[in-house]
């Protein structure tokens, strides 16, 4: 199944409970705009090498449009589309004023020197910089782009409009970042994977953890856990999945990632290793899908055995394999809940750059636990009240919230 054929699935299976009409339906699901635009830069080596950008910008009823901006050899347009649909409804169910959009270049980052990475950087703003800004669509940081890339972004974007730093998020707190943005997205997994655990009348204590993918969003749901006391059993990363049935030792992993040369987990003999496959199917009471999408399908959904999975990823649960969790118990946090710390803390970047007045740390950790916080009860009252799974309410609440965003501007169905 294609990305975005998934995320249609769930977006029909919610309007559905909505009686949404057709029409209706048929504008809230199709991208407002679809850019794809070759990348050429000059390699270190001197050779030209040529690559393939995209940008979709999927709805803008509720503000500005917001995405990440993604690195990765899988880039497509299709996975584009797919991602800058959940942003849509991820910003309406955490009540942000944004529209969804994402883009991205299919390229391997591993593969190219940071000097190469700028200029494919600088290259692309080139391209799309007219179709971007503070008032339309803000990119921030996605798989396999930084801070870095966020500042060499803003600066060329500047070089064609003058100086706005709200045109991007995600950018050092050097230059006008956010205090707290790195840890946003993983922070914000954490506190709801604690809700969800309390609402299920469990202990932190009682519920092991497995992390799929020890990047940025991994590893800071590992130190919240770790601190809040759940066991974390095992971790993955390209290297393999590092198991310890009496909870890892997550500040020797942390050490030892920032050690490694390419920030991996790689040589780690502090606990058993175990093959990558073999993450998603341990016996733990909590699975965090925290890599890519696409993870848990039809193939494998029987073999997983936890009782709770919290999406940190985008689209880690196929369709089938969802509706197969559920009628087995299994309590899903999606994605577009779970994992949207990190747009909500853009957000508060984005105000910040807006009204040039800076918060301390604190602050930004207590809007965002409030913003987290209040969606979660959001969601889960809505499921309990409909009979439907947390996904299927997840989505409930942003159509509602985006339709009803158009209607108000006029568009009525």
């Amino acid at each position: 199944m294609r990305a975005f054929e998934a995320t249609q699935y769930f977006f029909d299976s919610a309007a559905d409970h909505l009686n949404i009409s057709a029409e209706m339906r048929q504008m809230m699901q199709t991208p407002r705009r679809e850019v794809q635009v070759r990348v050429t830069i000059e390699r270190d080596n001197g050779q030209l090498a040529n690559y393939m950008g995209f940008r979709v910008q999927h709805d803008n009823h509720r503000g500005p449009m917001k995405g990440g901006l993604r690195y990765h050899p899988d880039v497509d347009l299709d996975e584009t589309r797919s991602l800058a649909s959940l942003m849509t409804w991820k910003t309406a169910v955490v009540d942000l004023p944004y529209g969804g959009a994402k883009g991205g270049i299919g390229v391997d980052p591993s593969e190219l020197t940071q000097r190469e990475i700028e200029r494919l950087t600088r290259a692309f703003v080139d391209q799309i910089h007219e179709l971007v800004g503070p008032d339309t669509d803000i990119p921030a940081p996605d798989m396999g782009t930084d801070h870095r890339v966020m500042a060499w972004f803003r600066n060329q974007w500047e070089k064609y409009h003058g100086f706005n730093p709200a045109v991007i998020t995600g950018k050092p707190v050097e230059q006008y970042g956010a205090k707290g943005r790195e840890e946003a997205t993983g922070r914000g997994v954490g506190t709801l994977t604690f809700k969800t655990i309390k609402r299920l009348g469990r202990k932190p204590e009682g519920c092991r953890v497995a992390i799929q993918g020890f990047g940025n969003v991994g590893t800071h749901a590992a130190k919240f856990l770790h601190e809040a006391q759940f066991p974390i059993v095992a971790v993955s990363d390209v290297s393999g999945t590092y198991f310890d049935p009496d909870g890892l030792n997550i500040g020797e992993l942390l050490r030892h990632k920032i050690e490694h040369p390419r920030g991996l987990l790689e040589g780690y003999n502090g606990c058993k290793k175990l093959p990558l496959s073999d993450l998603l199917e341990l016996d733990v009471e909590v699975l965090m899908p925290a890599a890519l999408g696409g993870v848990i399908t039809e193939a494998n959904v029987d073999k997983i055995k936890a009782s709770v999975i919290i999406e940190a990823a985008n689209g880690p649960i196929y369709p089938a394999a969802d509706q197969q969790l559920y009628e087995r118990g299994v309590t899903v946090l999606p994605d577009i809940l779970a994992n949207a710390g990190g747009v909500t803390v853009s957000y508060f970047e984005w105000v910040q750059n807006r009204q040039h007045y800076r918060w301390p740390l604190d602050r930004v950790r207590g809007e965002l636990d409030h913003t987290m916080s209040e969606a979660f009860e959001n969601v889960w009252q809505m499921s309990q009240q409909r009979k439907v799974s947390l996904r299927m309410a997840a989505y409930m609440i942003g159509i509602q919230r985006v339709q009803r965003a158009a209607e108000l501007a006029g568009l009525t169905s």
